[in-house]
């Protein structure tokens, strides 16, 4: 890896309502998780000048881009002595974000399920567009190497929502997508378990919730280039269980179509 080459990292949360007032009666409510992960974010940007993040919401019905670091600031920050300017930038343009998206809520009578394939999907999306820009647009250097191509981009998803069965298709589409893109280090989730398989990331299921912090530093802070030289955790066990076309059921035995590799929970009879 060159060294004047800076690394993207796109990070996907999960921000249901709901699943985070459950989540606060297991040792994480969400204002310590978004202390930690506000924690991570800025080890990533101190880890090298030339880094760039993005982080994308998922809320009950739809997603948001929260903050890009590609993306000027749009209110002047008030100048603090104490606090490193880049690092409050980050944290008080995500938390604000959130905050705002989760007042405009309320209180419904019954909560939409979490758009994580949506927020997947911009992740995505921006992971290609940032690529594609500085590979088009940026001058080359007198070895012949560009120093603004962004190299082993990356996206970390945090999920406490339970796996949703009519979302295993859009999910499946966004693994193949992601095998040309990036690498996927899912948190909580059957379905982003194969994803981090197929892409060649990592999978975690936190026993301790509350040591969130030091599980991402240890376990995804240094880049794809990195960890080939690191012990990173690996997956023992792989669930690959499908969702079956039908009925969109979670199967264990199906039926695979041999035209269209759609599977089902019976057999069709001509």
């Amino acid at each position: 890896m060159d060294d004047s080459k800076g690394c993207h990292l796109s990070v996907v949360v999960d921000l249901s309502p709901t699943q985070w007032l459950l989540s606060a009666q297991s040792s994480l409510p969400l204002n310590s998780f978004l202390a930690q992960l506000l924690a991570f974010l800025n080890a990533h940007i101190a880890s090298k000048h030339e880094n760039t993040l993005a982080v994308f919401g998922a809320f009950p019905g739809k997603s948001l881009n929260l903050y890009s670091s590609t993306d000027p600031a749009s209110e002047t920050q008030v100048i603090d002595a104490n606090s490193y300017p880049p690092f409050k930038l980050v944290d008080s343009t995500i938390v604000t974000r959130i905050m705002e998206e989760l007042d405009d809520l309320g209180e419904p009578s019954e909560e939409a399920p979490s758009s994580l394939v949506s927020a997947l999907t911009k992740a995505l999306c921006y992971v290609n567009c940032v690529t594609l820009s500085t590979t088009s647009t940026s001058n080359k250097r007198a070895d012949g190497l560009d120093p603004a191509i962004l190299p082993d981009p990356r996206i970390l998803v945090l999920s406490v929502s339970p796996d949703l069965s009519t979302s295993y298709i859009p999910i499946m589409n966004a693994i193949f997508s992601a095998q040309k893109l990036a690498s996927i280090f899912p948190l909580y989730s059957v379905f982003l378990q194969q994803a981090a398989h197929l892409t060649g990331g990592s999978y975690i299921f936190l026993e301790r919730r509350d040591a969130l912090l030091q599980y991402l530093i240890m376990s995804f802070l240094s880049p794809p280039s990195i960890r080939k030289t690191l012990s990173v955790p690996t997956q023992d066990k792989i669930d690959f269980r499908a969702a079956c076309f039908c009925h969109k059921n979670i199967v264990d035995i199906g039926f695979v179509c041999s035209v269209c590799l759609s599977s089902r929970s019976f057999h069709l009879v001509n």
